[in-house]
């Protein structure tokens, strides 16, 4: 299933270190001021406005003007769409996990059942009485 322009936009949003910060920030302390907000970043205030729109185009915040202030509040509902894609890779891997950690209950515990195995980066394990030391 292809993915539509405006989740085709969260997406992209959420490509960004910066736009993942803001929207945890959001998330944990609630409703900012933009000043607050900006206040975070090492960056040039048009800069940070730049990123702030790109979320507001994508309808991951809104805005809302209080006198002077510019308040920003996380609109979660977007990324319903990203949870629905993400799904079937949680469950491949925890499908892979799971299978792994049966993998690892079924081996012995000791060293010495990896003595002249090969390790994932080719060489070989060799244990001897000198490695107790």
């Amino acid at each position: 299933m292809a993915a539509s322009v405006s989740e085709d936009r969260v997406f992209a949003a959420l490509a960004s270190p910066v736009r993942r910060e803001v929207l945890r920030l959001l998330r944990e302390e609630g409703p900012q001021p933009v000043a607050a907000l900006a206040g975070r970043f090492d960056m040039a205030r048009p800069s940070f406005s730049e990123h702030l729109r790109v979320l507001r185009e994508c309808g991951l915040v809104s805005e809302a003007r209080s006198g002077r202030q510019r308040w920003y509040r996380l609109q979660a509902a977007p990324l319903e769409d990203v949870r629905d894609w993400l799904g079937p890779f949680e469950r491949f891997w925890r499908d892979r996990l799971t299978a792994l950690g049966a993998v690892l209950d079924a081996m012995p515990d000791d060293d010495s059942a990896l003595d002249g195995h090969p390790l994932p980066d080719g060489k070989t394990t060799v244990v001897s009485e000198d490695d107790d030391e």
